[in-house]
């Protein structure tokens, strides 16, 4: 990646805080020297199944105490319709369920702010519906990992901003895997990260415009320097701030950045078409460049808002923890 790319993605995401340097979440970061910082201030809600029905409405949330659940049957997976939400244990994330579809992946050459990397642009196909998380994983739900036995133990800081329903921070792409690898345990479910395929193509939600809501990143629809929140470039927003995406996600730009299954890539030449991870390529951790690592989507409360488009994508360490960066889950579901 271009280093005018790199430095892009980079402005204005340093600290204004008397906390020490982060290590770096964008590959480039020790090259310009600039230090992450993150927090998160979060208001979670979370609940059972819901019935078929409309998609959310485009409002923000209020967080509601969550109940203990049960993992869904697989009959009950075959009667889910795009919109139902589910969890399936206590202090386990809610799940959206998200329709099977067809978009075109990454952005054209006239796309303002757009990087050499989201090229070329390519039909992708989600044959199945399946289910992502409504809000990235919260420090609740990561102390709820460590409480029984999982996570390795690990209990990441969370900047001073306290835990609770905010987005846990400070965790690496292995340390996510550690997570998935409990509630999987846990549910006896398939969960896993999203492949980045499935993070742009649920981000988008039907849309084929830069941002998810339209052409501009207009006023207070995300945290990010310049969005017009009042958490822009100090911090993090609750979850639930700003309105859903038309498949009844939150937070899927601005706020921070979350990690993907896939192998980072310069271009998409050779990309799989079928919704999967890209595994296969420089996946080397202690790399300290973009063109090794994972890949990492939706920019943080630091990045100017060009980074918040939904094509926008970058590479960090497997082993990086960071401030800025944390993860939401998702899951296959039987097929109706």
């Amino acid at each position: 990646m271009k280093m005018d790319e790199q430095r892009r993605k980079l402005q204005g995401w340093q600290t204004r805080s008397l906390w020490p340097l982060s290590r770096p979440v964008l590959a480039a970061v020790s090259l310009l020297g600039v230090a992450l910082l993150g927090a998160i201030s979060v208001c979670f809600a979370q609940s059972g199944m819901s019935g078929p029905g409309t998609l959310p409405q485009q409002t923000t949330t209020t967080p509601t105490p969550q109940t203990a659940k049960p993992p869904l049957s697989v009959a009950q997976e075959r009667v889910l319709k795009p919109g139902n939400t589910f969890s399936e244990c206590q202090n386990c994330p809610v799940m959206v369920v998200v329709p099977a579809g067809v978009f075109t992946m990454g952005s054209p050459a006239s796309e303002a702010e757009r990087s050499q990397d989201e090229s070329p642009q390519h039909t992708v196909t989600i044959a199945r519906q399946f289910a992502v998380g409504q809000y990235e994983i919260t420090f609740d739900q990561w102390d709820a990992c460590v409480a029984d036995g999982g996570c390795n133990g690990y209990r990441p800081v969370d900047m001073g901003w306290g835990r609770g329903n905010r987005p846990v921070v400070k965790v690496s792409w292995n340390d996510a895997k550690t997570y998935i690898a409990w509630l999987a345990q846990k549910t006896g479910k398939p969960y896993r990260l999203l492949s980045e395929a499935e993070y742009e193509y649920a981000t988008r939600a039907g849309t084929t415009t830069p941002y998810p809501w339209g052409n501009a990143i207009g006023n207070n629809k995300a945290d990010c320097q310049g969005c017009g929140s009042q958490w822009d470039n100090k911090q993090t927003a609750p979850v639930g701030s700003f309105a859903a995406n038309g498949f009844g996600l939150y937070d899927m730009v601005g706020n921070i950045y979350e990690w993907v299954e896939d192998c980072y890539h310069t271009s998409y030449n050779g990309a799989p078409r079928d919704g999967s991870a890209w595994t296969t390529g420089d996946c080397v951790p202690g790399r300290q460049f973009a063109a090794s690592g994972r890949v990492l989507r939706g920019a943080t409360w630091g990045n100017p808002p060009g980074v918040l488009r939904s094509a926008d994508r970058y590479g960090g360490m497997e082993d990086m923890r960071d401030s800025g960066v944390g993860f939401r889950v998702a899951r296959a579901l039987a097929a109706p």
